[in-house]
């Protein structure tokens, strides 16, 4: 078994006197070798990390001693490597920018929607839409059966590109995301702007492919870390990323001339040099 225990997990919470809470992250984080990300915000806590396993969890149980972050959910999966190569606790305004000052995420609560409730649906054939609330490049490397795609550029144009749904008001709606922070935002938005029956994936992907495998899923789930695309059974797979142009390049991809480590892919080949 992989020995590098790779945690995601978020609350939504009121949280204050930001800078001293980050310090005693970061000597926490120090405490258990743990590399990865944290950010604090007013709204909440959201973070990714990884580190040996006992370590990790020794830290998880500090984490939920605190009465803020007991209920957070966390969702865990094992790789070979770190694949992050440093420890930031960054502040910030808020959890998931989502460039809407008015909305306020409690005003329209949206249910979460189980994992195996999800697959259910799938499984019954049931009649709903099923929008994907993340990327366009993330929609590519793998999403849901069907899954509508906003083809965002960035989260903060959710709110201006879920208009084009109006006409599934009335229809069950999925919103779903990598980890379910998106939805946080997203279900409830459209909650308020009129979609009568909006709901969240519960732990979005990540908890799916825990809890159901990759039935209805096609591909893989794109993740912010070095491990670039995990498969059903949450393990990392060929799939990588151009450091020059940053694209996501499929394994045919890597296969190519102009695929040079570092340097170009098939996408940006040559755009370096005429720029």
């Amino acid at each position: 078994m992989s020995s590098i225990l790779n945690i995601a997990a978020y609350r939504f919470v009121a949280l204050d006197e930001l800078p001293t809470l980050r310090e005693i992250f970061r000597e926490r984080s120090r405490a258990h070798g743990l590399k990865g990300t944290i950010l604090l915000t007013p709204e909440g806590i959201n973070l990714f990390l990884a580190g040996v396993g006992s370590e990790l969890e020794s830290f998880i149980n500090w984490l939920i001693s605190d009465a803020r972050f007991a209920d957070i959910e966390i969702k865990r999966s094992w790789s070979d490597e770190v694949p992050f190569n440093r420890m930031l606790v960054k502040l910030k305004k808020e959890i998931i920018t989502f460039h809407q000052p008015d909305f306020e995420r409690t005003a329209h609560p949206a249910p979460q929607l189980p994992a195996s409730e999800l697959k259910k649906w799938y499984d019954e054939g049931r009649e709903f839409i099923i929008v994907d609330t993340r990327n366009d490049f993330e929609y590519r490397v793998g999403s849901f059966k069907n899954a509508l795609n906003l083809q965002l550029h960035s989260f903060g144009d959710f709110a201006a590109a879920s208009e084009r749904l109006k006409d599934y008001r009335d229809i069950p709606i999925v919103t779903f995301c990598t980890g379910g922070i998106r939805c946080e935002k997203a279900a409830p938005f459209m909650a308020g702007q009129g979609f009568n029956q909006v709901y969240q994936l519960q732990g979005g992907i990540l908890k799916y492919f825990e809890e159901c495998g990759a039935e209805h899923y096609d591909g893989e789930c794109f993740v912010f870390d070095k491990r670039v695309a995990l498969d059903g059974a949450l393990q990392p797979t060929a799939t990588n990323i151009c450091f020059a142009c940053r694209t996501v390049l499929t394994p045919d991809e890597q296969e190519s001339a102009d695929y040079v480590l570092g340097v170009s892919c098939p996408h940006c080949v040559g755009k370096q040099a005429a720029a």
